[in-house]
């Protein structure tokens, strides 16, 4: 039996998935006060403004976050790891709340990125794309999704998301992004990164062919992320 089976088997599935829209600041904010709770939730959301967010261990004179502040982005700081993230409108928000003791977590949660995203791997595959959990292509530092740590979502080698976790001492959040648009551009300046083929390697749904309105697609990554908690999930 896999570990996602037993994870469906073990705690039944989740609650309802809340599907929404909201500013960044507020929808990293409602991640945490679901981690406080410590209960079993999941959450999907249309990120409505653009914005930086950066990881807790992110030092406060980072170059990027002082490249965002003369740029006028707003900054988020996470409670989760990594590095930055430039969220555009229309990005697709998703996070898990677990238990520490839920079976998806496990004494290998750092690497369980699989596990823990095979909803949105399933939610891509509904839209015919071939996607999985790689290892990142440590192309920049400040980039956390071209970072060095953790795993990326990535289609035919190009990276559509990312995620970071946070471990308290109740529950995990596993909370991650789905990108629709791609500003590279903007992306290369902020993170200071002068190799145009790194920043080619970021790609948005839009790039991949899928451009219905973010709100269907949330309600679909919302379903997809349901499923990978049913015992009979396809």
């Amino acid at each position: 039996m896999s570990e996602r089976t037993r994870a469906g088997a073990d705690l039944g599935p989740l609650p309802p998935v809340e599907v929404g829209a909201e500013s960044c600041s507020a929808e990293f904010r409602a991640d945490e006060l679901l981690l406080r709770a410590g209960r079993p939730a999941a959450r999907v959301t249309v990120l409505a403004d653009r914005a930086v967010s950066a990881g807790v261990g992110v030092r406060p004179g980072a170059a990027f976050l002082e490249r965002a502040a003369a740029d006028g982005l707003p900054v988020v700081r996470r409670t989760s790891g990594g590095s930055g993230v430039l969220h555009e409108p229309g990005d697709l928000a998703w996070s898990l709340v677990l238990p520490r003791a839920h079976a998806a977590v496990g004494a290998g949660f750092v690497r369980g990125y699989a596990r823990l995203g095979a909803g949105v791997v399933r939610f891509l595959g509904r839209r015919g794309l071939a996607a999985s959990w790689t290892p990142p292509p440590n192309l920049s530092p400040d980039c956390c999704v071209l970072s060095g740590r953790g795993e990326v979502l990535s289609v035919d080698a190009r990276i559509v998301g990312g995620a970071a976790q946070h471990l308290s001492a109740v529950a995990l959040l596993h909370q991650g992004m789905v990108s629709t648009t791609v500003d590279r551009p903007r992306v290369a300046r902020l993170f200071g990164i002068a190799d145009p083929s790194a920043v080619a390697r970021l790609v948005g749904l839009d790039d991949l062919g899928v451009r219905d309105p973010p709100e269907r697609l949330a309600r679909e990554l919302a379903d997809a992320l349901e499923a990978g908690f049913s015992p009979n999930a396809r």
